[in-house]
């Protein structure tokens, strides 16, 4: 098998074997619908508790407001199409304009029944300001959702102040943190947000498996109708062996998110050091609070398109922009809504770091740049 250099931990993380190990016993020995009543159901039905438990307690949630989903996509919809009927004759929704596509096409689908949904803009750094969403709220306000990191750029926002701004005039939060969850400290409780969304892949847990919060006290309308599987909210037989991993996966990141932290900084600070001398011109998007590891560059006069398809010939795997909207040729909606000249946002490709990447897999991207654009 051909080895790559895998720079898109963005779009999705390898499994780390300590999960890869929690899960296994469900898929081939402890395979009980933990639904059932029988002796034989007991073992993946404690699970799931201790699972939930897990979860709650790497984000500071209590593990009754946990509610396992298949994604960071389906809690963002079960969110903000549910959230809109819940607030009484409030009905106005206000997200931000470079918000992944699962708010965004959500927000598109309830605008189609009529609800008024408002889009800010972020600065041109990447980060929603305060002063900014406080001009787009009034008492009609349902739900404000903004993204706890921007997933091209990077950019982290600053989660609590908007939040407290929303509260202010009766909304509630939501922030989609599928960004985030795993890769730095979050607690609920501080921050005070009302829903938060998450997904296993992205921090070294199993594809199609995630969860929301959801604060005790709050209300959604169920997601699907069947059986009484999360408390009646989310009908459907668990994937207890991908919510077994998810927990594994995220404990596991989160008791090593210093040293990961640091080893990821070290590897961005050696990648934007090589790059620049060898003197390639190129821009760097997101401001300076951004997650460690997620780098938006810009070269001037490029094609992003094609130095990522020249970069795989060469066995780098990097990004153009949003992984989740891959078949799209058109200028990223992240680097439009930052305001980024076209000429630079046509030459932008992104590369996300991540725990298992070495100093090696940074030689080797810069050289793949290098011999495309010096």
């Amino acid at each position: 098998m051909k080895q790559y250099v895998y720079a898109d931990n963005a779009a999705t993380t390898k499994m780390d074997k300590v999960a890869y190990d929690a899960m296994t016993p469900f898929l081939l020995d402890e395979y009980g619908n933990a639904s059932q009543p029988y002796a034989f159901a007991r073992e993946p039905k404690k699970a799931l508790q201790e699972a939930r438990e897990i979860i709650a307690s790497c984000i500071g949630a209590m593990p009754n407001e946990i509610y396992f989903t298949s994604g960071g996509t389906e809690s963002d919809n079960w969110v903000i199409k549910a959230a809109s009927n819940t607030n009484g004759i409030k009905s106005r929704i206000v997200t931000s304009a470079f918000e992944h596509h699962a708010v965004l096409h959500s927000c598109v689908a309830l605008e189609r029944e009529n609800h008024r949904v408002s889009y800010v803009l972020p600065s041109a750094e990447g980060e929603v300001l305060p002063g900014t969403l406080k001009a787009q709220l009034d008492s009609e306000v349902a739900l404000v959702s903004v993204m706890m990191v921007n997933n091209e750029v990077g950019t982290i926002q600053p989660i609590e102040e908007l939040c407290e701004l929303a509260h202010a005039k009766g909304a509630l939060f939501h922030t989609d943190a599928v960004q985030a969850v795993g890769h730095m400290d979050i607690n609920v409780r501080d921050l005070n947000i009302d829903y938060l969304s998450a997904s296993a892949h992205k921090f070294n847990g199993m594809k199609g498996c995630g969860f929301l919060f959801m604060k005790n006290g709050c209300e959604l309308t169920a997601y699907a109708d069947g059986g009484s599987q999360e408390k009646g909210y989310r009908a459907g037989t668990e994937n207890v062996a991908g919510i077994i991993a998810m927990a594994a996966a995220l404990k596991n990141n989160c008791d090593h998110l210093k040293e990961n932290r640091r080893h990821i900084l070290q590897l961005e600070d050696a990648l934007l050091s090589k790059l620049t001398g060898t003197g390639i011109a190129y821009t760097r998007n997101g401001g300076k609070n951004t997650l460690p590891g997620i780098i938006s560059l810009s070269f001037p006069h490029a094609d992003g398109e094609a130095i990522l398809h020249r970069m795989d010939l060469m066995g780098v795997c990097i990004s153009t922009g949003s992984a989740c909207n891959s078949q799209d040729t058109e200028v990223s909606h992240v680097l439009k809504a930052i305001g980024l000249d076209e000429d630079l946002a046509k030459g932008t490709i992104r590369i996300s770091l991540g725990k298992y990447n070495t100093m090696d897999d940074i030689d080797k991207i810069v050289r793949g740049l290098q011999k495309i654009l010096g």
